[in-house]
């Protein structure tokens, strides 16, 4: 509990090594922070691509972050072959699944989900995110469409159950990327998952990459409430000595 806070890069996964040195890597282009960057990501499940803008100058919500992409090539690979996947407790192809993102960012996971299975998508962030939002779903409907799948976005703002109403709770699976960083979210995070979790048979699906030891914090005070698991852990590469964890909750009866 004696890391000192420091300004989160998402293009970086920040580590400490044994001396408590900040271990850094590069894990996407680095493009100069006043352009609109385009990144494509090719799905070979659905044989499309799929084009994000990222905006580095509006903030780290506009940008991608590294752990989405394990979810992206999770999520492509269980289309091609589900009885392998790590996902297919969760997801089962050739259902009309509706599935909510928190924190999306930019969207990538969301729209990748309704590309690969077909799934009704809503796309959630801050206010301020949105609109970026509705640019990538509109960039993307031709591939979303041609696999049965939608993308709507909508504002929720974490610890709001006004704004958990407003998008309402008949979903059948949550998702979200690298959600889990600053401690003052914590709680916030923990209530929304628990007005939409809790009494129903939904699955939150995480993906998070630790970096700090004060995020026992978080899954601590969400065990109180969540019964967790973990469906699937990526290798460490680049010199860390962690990586991706994909995490199951399901709300306590």
């Amino acid at each position: 509990m004696e890391d000192e806070d420091e300004e989160i890069n998402p293009f970086k996964s920040l580590l400490t090594d044994e001396d408590d040195t900040p271990i850094t890597f590069k894990t996407v282009q680095d493009d100069s922070p006043r352009q609109e960057s385009l990144q494509k990501h090719f799905l070979r499940s659905v044989q499309s691509t799929v084009t994000i803008r990222q905006l580095p100058s509006y903030g780290i919500s506009f940008q991608l972050w590294p752990t989405a992409t394990t979810l992206v090539s999770l999520l492509d690979n269980h289309r091609i072959n589900p009885t392998n996947s790590p996902l297919s407790t969760v997801f089962a192809i050739g259902a009309q699944l509706r599935i909510l993102e928190l924190g999306s960012g930019t969207g990538i996971v969301g729209i990748v989900a309704a590309a690969t299975l077909g799934s009704d998508v809503t796309l959630t962030d801050l206010p301020h995110v949105v609109p970026n939002l509705k640019f990538n779903a509109e960039a993307n409907a031709a591939v979303v469409g041609s696999s049965g799948g939608t993308v709507t976005s909508a504002p929720l703002r974490w610890g709001h159950a006004a704004d958990v109403e407003m998008i309402g709770r008949e979903f059948d699976v949550i998702v979200a990327s690298d959600v889990v960083y600053h401690d003052h979210l914590y709680e916030p995070l923990i209530e929304t998952l628990r007005l939409l979790l809790i009494g129903k048979k939904i699955v939150f699906l995480m993906a998070h990459t630790k970096r700090w030891k004060k995020e026992s914090v978080f899954f601590n005070k969400a065990r109180k409430h969540f019964l967790i698991d973990v469906l699937h852990v990526d290798a460490p590469c680049n010199g860390s000595r962690v990586g991706v964890v994909v995490y199951r909750f399901v709300g306590k009866s």
